[in-house]
């Protein structure tokens, strides 16, 4: 069982595709994009949480936040590969 965990603490290969999709205006592909990107990362992020030191309880609330915040301020328009990595930018963005 740990090692499926430790398994899924790590960043799934970045799908540009649905990156890209997920930052469009609001359509039902978009938001399948945005949820196939929440599930796909929550848990690594979840995970980073954790590993900074955060109790369960606290990193869930912070990854929640985070997953709000990226939803509500509509973070995603605008990003691509020119721009760097997505992991990057989901630490960058989870750290501020």
């Amino acid at each position: 069982m740990a090692e499926i965990e430790k398994s899924r603490d790590f960043f799934a290969t970045t799908r540009w595709t649905v990156v890209l999709t997920a930052g469009r205006t609001d359509t039902t592909r978009a938001r399948k994009a945005l949820a196939d990107l929440c599930q796909t990362y929550w848990y690594p992020l979840y995970a980073y949480a954790r590993r900074r030191g955060h109790t369960v309880e606290d990193a869930e609330d912070l990854t929640q936040g985070f997953f709000a915040r990226l939803l509500q301020q509509d973070f995603l328009t605008g990003l691509g590969r020119e721009k760097g990595r997505f992991r990057a930018f989901l630490l960058a963005s989870m750290n501020h």
